[in-house]
This record gives C-alpha cells, structure tokens and sequence, in this order.
C-alpha cells in the first residue's frame, strides 16, 4: 500500500470506509461501493493496485465465481496472501474494490466479467487468463458471443506474455485462444450445444464425435489437451488419473476443478495438494449451501441462463424432492425472459414445484407449456410453510437468489 501514490492510498482509505459502512448499515457486502468511489477519486486505480502482483484473470458465461474460489483453494499451498473478489463483484469497482481491501497480497485471483476482459487484461496485466466457456446470456446488454469472442482475440494478441488456461472443448474459446502462444488447453466439456453449432472461423458446419469437434470445410478443430475431466476423475499432463471427490456437486463444478488444477500448474503447485484445498470447498457466495428454516432443510442452487440451467437441473435430488424455482428480470438478471424456453424443465414432472420471483407468470407460462405441475408463491416462508418439514431445493436467478439469501439471514 505505501508504494501507491498519495492520490491513489486516498482513494483506498476513503473507498474501503465507504465499504465498512455499507456493510454496517446492511445494503451488502459492500464489496463494490468502495471501488466506485475509489475509481471516481483516482480512475487509474486499478492498475495502481494490480502493479507489482501476480494477477489471474477468471471470465467466461457460466462458472466465474466457482471457478475463481477453487483457483484460489488450489494456490494455498504457496502460502501467500491471496486477494479476490470472492462474492462476484466482477466489473472494475469490484475489482479494484477486493484489491484495495487486501494490499499486502502478492497475488490476486480475480472473477471478470466477459465484457470487461479486453480492457481489464490490459490493465491489470494479467500472468494468467482463464477462459471457460461463451454462451448467450443477458443479451439486451452483454455484446453477441461471437462479437465477444473476436474482442477477447484481439486484446490476447496485445499480451503476449499471459498464460491462457482454456477449454479446449468449447469452439469459441478455441478460435479466441487458438492463436496466442501460450495456452494450457483443458478438456473441461461443453453439454450446451445450442450456441456453437458453427466454425468460428469460416462459419461452416461443426462436426462433433464423442466430446471432439472438428469444421469440415476450413479444418479449424479441437487444440490438443494437457488436463482432462474424465467422469468423477482428472486426467493430469502426465497420463495419471486421480479422483476430484469435490464437497462441490455436478459435473459442471468438476470441470471448474480442473480448470483450477491447470491453473495451480502454472503456478508450480502439485496437484495433490491443490486438490487437498480445493476439497474443503462447500459453498461459493451462497451457492449450494444448506440453510434450516422451521424444519425444512433449503438448499440454494444459482442458475442464470440455459446453459446454466442444464447443469443446475442435473444437481437437483431426484423426485419427489420438492424444488422453487423463482426467476427475475433486473438488470443484473437481463431484462428479457425469452431465454426460459431454451430451457427443458419436462424433467421436473413428478415433484411438487413453485414458482416464485418476479416473474414467475413467465416461468409458469413456460411450466404449463411443458407440461409441470407448479405452484405460484411470493416468498421462500411461503414455500417452507406449504412443504412443512424435509428437504427443499431452491434454484433461481442472480437477482433472486440475492433476495432469497437476504430473507435466509444472507446464508454463506
């Protein structure tokens, strides 16, 4: 901190008291209000705060926040403080926010969001960039995925000296990636088809067999891997299989782990002990935690888009488990609901279902149409008085989900 121009340790003292009253008064975690107010003080702060560390970059449409706070478990074993934006701040404020509350740390793993990488990467001049995954999400705002795609192309070509780790899987992070000299490919899957039938390169057909995929026109095709995720178990550079046995479930938190592994090689960490941090694990900004609540047990799963619904849908307890689904349409959400018929919700039959959120009209329309049986509530009390007692699992949106975790007493 005191290497930082006068200017700039004002801008962080004031920031980080506006943090600590936020968090007082109860409007969040404050983990972006001392950033803006920083940044408003002294635009250059962030690449202020990020000079002199080693900075790993997180992006991608599904998995940041996971992603991030498993990259993080995976890099303890160096025994530096690490900072991060761990509730998902990822623009600049909540960037510059998470370093600026963590001085003293040399290293710094950070969630960004897509849109942001370009300028950010520059900024921050990132050691590492991770890049998971690029699907449609919040379109009355974010750029076209292939527009996005093409921006992320272009800043690598700016930094030369960035280590990529990138799914190779994904055919976009592969033409955004596929250039740039050093990338650690990992085979960490791609379930959601639906945006990446076409070569990003020449626009022809894709052709996919058994997880590869290859353009039968141009021949742009699947880079060769160094990690893999194979079932329940990573496949290291060297050929040997181990076991994740992650407290985190579904196969999409699998593949973040080895997303995570890759990254703890750059860095020289063995992956027996990253694994080791990254076991301890259970919950990420309130996702997957277990809260009581007048004797029903609520599990908190987030989904945001539908490819995220895919992977959220495998995770729940089978039937008859009941589940809330409760879907808004803020600006951090996206505005348009269009997205919910992307969605297949028919393997929810069977169990009792409520609809809540703002709007839930919409989500029922789209039930009805798949033939669910549902039922409209308000709140999540609503739901706990009508199940009564046993297991319940909530899946909702970011917005949503934030107002469910409020009335749980901000479950962690």
């Amino acid at each position: 901190m005191n290497k930082l121009p006068l200017r700039a340790r004002l801008a962080t003292s004031v920031g980080g008291a506006a943090s600590k009253v936020s968090r007082l008064a109860g409007r969040g975690d404050g983990s972006v209000i001392g950033g803006v107010i920083g940044l408003r003080l002294e635009p250059d702060l962030l690449a202020m705060l990020a000079q002199d560390r080693q900075v790993v970059l997180v992006t991608g449409t599904n998995g940041k926040t996971t992603t991030t706070r498993l990259i993080t478990a995976a890099l303890a074993p160096l025994g530096q403080e690490i900072a991060s934006n761990a509730f998902g701040a990822n623009m600049e404020a909540g960037m510059a926010s998470a370093l600026g509350q963590q001085p003293d740390a040399t290293l710094a793993v950070l969630e960004c969001d897509e849109k942001y990488i370009p300028s950010v990467l520059k900024t921050t001049r990132a050691r590492v960039l991770v890049l998971l995954n690029l699907s449609r999400d919040q379109m009355d705002r974010a750029a076209e995925i292939w527009l996005l795609a093409r921006r992320w192309h272009e800043a690598l070509a700016q930094a030369p000296d960035c280590h990529v780790v990138a799914n190779a899987d994904d055919p976009l992070i592969a033409w955004a990636a596929g250039e740039h000299a050093r990338v650690t490919w990992v085979a960490a899957g791609q379930r959601w088809h639906d945006d990446s039938w076409c070569c990003p390169r020449c626009g022809s057909h894709l052709h996919r067999d058994d997880g590869d995929w290859k353009c039968g026109e141009c021949g742009f095709s699947r880079p060769p891997i160094r990690w893999a995720l194979d079932g329940d178990d990573v496949v290291d550079p060297a050929g040997r299989v181990r076991p994740l046995d992650l407290s985190l479930p579904g196969r999409a938190n699998r593949s973040n782990a080895v997303v995570a592994l890759a990254v703890a090689e750059v860095f020289g960490v063995d992956e027996v002990h990253a694994l080791r941090g990254m076991r301890d694990v259970r919950s990420v900004a309130g996702r997957y935690t277990t809260v009581e609540r007048r004797g029903v047990s609520i599990r908190l799963l987030l989904a945001k888009n539908p490819a995220g619904w895919l992977e959220a849908l495998d995770v729940l307890r089978p039937p008859p488990e009941p589940v809330m689904l409760a879907v808004n349409a803020q600006t951090p959400d996206g505005k348009d609901t269009s997205w919910l018929w992307d969605v297949d919700y028919r393997r929810l039959r069977g169990r009792r279902v409520f609809v809540g959120g703002e709007r839930r009209t919409d989500l029922a329309v789209r039930l009805e149409a798949d033939g669910v049986g549902f039922e409209l509530v308000s709140t999540i009390d609503e739901v706990v008085g009508r199940v009564g007692s046993g297991p319940l699992e909530v899946l909702a949106n970011y917005t949503a989900f934030q107002q469910i975790r409020t009335a749980l007493g901000r479950a962690s």
